[in-house]
């Protein structure tokens, strides 16, 4: 842990993740200390949620769905932790790269966010790849810090970041926000790189709508309008 008084928190959204998140779970148990929370929000149909509970999760089940913002700031704000990590349950992140983030956490860094991006990932399509890469320029002009990818689902927050910033999590591309934001208003940030794996399931993101909420995010949260 980064303090003798710091908790730990791993935090994912889960929709249909039943091939998925047990194996995650496991993962996660194996680089973290024991007493550490691991929180879902599940707005599942299938058999996500039982599962999760079985492998040890705290469950918060979210029916009818309401998307991935307020599944994800449900998930932040009700993680016990001082620090608060999350992943995506169908297995493209490495939950070994949690050590390292809590390390960095011990450093006085307040956000880490964990890139995709040092290349192109095999996993990922061209398509997603440049829509990525071309928005991360695009910000790092607008706010000032360079940075290469705006939707990691991997990332360490301190909770004071959580409790003093207002995100809205109302439309797609939230984690341009989590991200941009304390960037904007001068937290101790970083970005570290780590390598992407191959998604188990099918993914659910539309890019199309996806680029249109990172361009609108990136140009709104600048103008203090988010």
């Amino acid at each position: 842990m980064a303090k003798a008084n710091s908790s730990l928190s791993v935090v994912m959204i889960t929709r249909n993740e039943e091939k998925a998140v047990a194996g995650v779970i496991d993962d996660i148990k194996q680089n973290v200390p024991a007493e550490t929370e691991i929180l879902i929000v599940d707005s599942s149909s299938d058999r996500t949620a039982d599962i999760a509970r079985r492998k040890g999760a705290r469950v918060l089940v979210q029916l009818p769905p309401k998307g991935y913002g307020p599944a994800m700031m449900r998930a932040l704000t009700e993680a016990s932790g001082d620090i608060v990590i999350t992943l995506d349950a169908d297995n493209t992140y490495p939950a070994e790269y949690i050590p390292k983030l809590v390390g960095w956490a011990g450093k006085g860094f307040e956000v880490i966010n964990a890139s995709r991006l040092r290349g192109k990932p095999k996993s990922m399509p061209w398509i997603n790849y440049l829509a990525n890469m071309t928005t991360a320029i695009l910000a790092s002009v607008l706010y000032g810090k360079w940075t290469t990818d705006l939707h990691s689902g991997m990332r360490m927050y301190r909770k004071k970041v959580l409790r003093e910033l207002a995100f809205n999590p109302n439309g797609p591309a939230l984690p341009v926000d989590l991200w941009l934001k304390p960037i904007l208003y001068k937290y101790k940030t970083k970005e570290i790189f780590i390598p992407y794996k191959i998604r188990i399931g099918e993914s659910k993101m539309n890019p199309l709508p996806g680029l249109y909420w990172t361009l609108r995010r990136i140009i709104l949260t600048r103008l203090g309008k988010s």
